[in-house]
């Protein structure tokens, strides 16, 4: 059965419309671009190096000893997810640099981490900032696995009673399954609902460079390990498993703290799709900022503690979204709008540990 279109109210339009014109200001009066700067580029350097350096002091044998190669695995996953947050999601918005040959170029960085562009784009921009926390439309609250539920409106399973003490195993699992089988599955999901993934590219175009992607990736990271490191081949497939495990748990727990905690709405369309709040207002009840005090958090992570002006202004670069929070608090606050705020990252993972306890529980059903 083909789902009712999802229509947003036309009402409660006053907040967006008045923040637009506050944050366009905001860019006309201090006469800076929308997009990234320097300070993206220095990112992207120190990104990329962090993830790619211990790599090339293994293979090249600077570093060969078990430990030394361990630690270096673990630095490597949390430089895939420092390249995830702070250089390719940008790229992939497309507002990493005003150029569109530049945005093209750093988006492929999504290559690097074992992803594919098309399909993270459709479940990243248009499912997850489309429909925020809607059940059966958002993608990021449709676990692969059953034994997660992140929506009051999802199956209740006896086993949901314990998912937040084991929910951060399978956050560790989500890069691996990304390098893996998803975007395969994706791929083919979203063809065969009729999801546009390119403009000149047939699904076969698109599986082709799939697979080539996932040969190149696992060449370098299993195979050059496997035929240059002094170790076992058992312990090469360990680190690497190590690797995803680390850039796994830090996205999960970024990413889900800012969205699956108590003051999320989870809103249930009605028979014809509908709505009840506007876009803007909707992914205010359904998002949460954190830390915003913490400056080199918020570079490391690419401002996404800063989800609230990300969803609001999915067309700015991150750099901005500090600047520009103080625009949303303030006229969230006249329009008396709740804009949520966490003190800090690890109050936001407890808020959603929390979260995910009563999710296990038949009281939200």
């Amino acid at each position: 059965m083909e789902q009712a279109k999802i229509k947003f109210s036309k009402d409660n339009k006053e907040f967006i419309i008045e923040l637009k014109e506050l944050v366009s200001d905001y860019f006309k009066s201090n006469n800076i671009s929308r997009y990234g700067n320097w300070n993206m580029a220095i990112k992207s350097i120190f990104m990329l190096s962090l993830y790619l350096t211990p790599y090339f002091l293994m293979v090249l044998g600077v570093i060969n000893s078990f430990v030394g190669v361990f630690l270096c695995y673990i630095i490597i996953g949390v430089g895939k997810a420092g390249v995830g947050m702070g250089v390719m999601h940008d790229a992939n918005h497309r507002v990493y640099s005003k150029n569109k040959r530049v945005n093209k170029i750093m988006s492929a960085s999504i290559y690097l981490v074992g992803g594919f562009p098309p399909t993270w784009q459709r479940q990243h921009n248009n499912l997850h900032h489309g429909f925020t926390n809607i059940d059966g439309r958002d993608e990021d609250i449709s676990p692969v696995v059953s034994v997660l539920r992140f929506s009051p409106n999802a199956p209740l399973l006896k086993v949901h009673k314990f998912q937040y003490l084991y929910a951060w195993f399978f956050y560790g699992l989500m890069t691996l399954m990304w390098a893996t089988t998803k975007d395969f599955k994706q791929l083919k999901r979203y063809i065969d609902k009729g999801m546009p993934l390119s403009r000149n590219r047939s699904y076969g175009q698109l599986l082709t460079v799939l697979i080539i992607a996932k040969i190149v990736y696992y060449i370098v990271f299993m195979v050059v390990p496997l035929l240059t490191l002094p170790f076992a081949w058992y312990w090469i497939v360990l680190f690497f498993f190590a690797m995803h495990f680390t850039s796994g748990v830090i996205l999960g727990s970024v990413f889900q703290s800012a969205h699956v905690i108590s003051t999320s709405e989870f809103p249930i369309p009605d028979a014809s799709g509908s709505i009840e709040n506007s876009f803007a207002v909707h992914q205010l009840l359904n998002t949460s900022d954190f830390a915003p005090n913490n400056r080199i958090l918020t570079w490391l992570i690419g401002g996404l503690n800063y989800q609230v002006e990300h969803h609001l202004f999915p067309g700015v670069s991150h750099i901005h979204y500090r600047k520009i929070s103080k625009f949303v608090k303030e006229t969230a606050e006249k329009h008396g709008l709740p804009y949520y705020v966490q003190s800090g990252f690890f109050k936001a993972v407890f808020e959603h540990g929390k979260m995910l306890k009563k999710l296990g529980q038949p009281s939200m059903v």
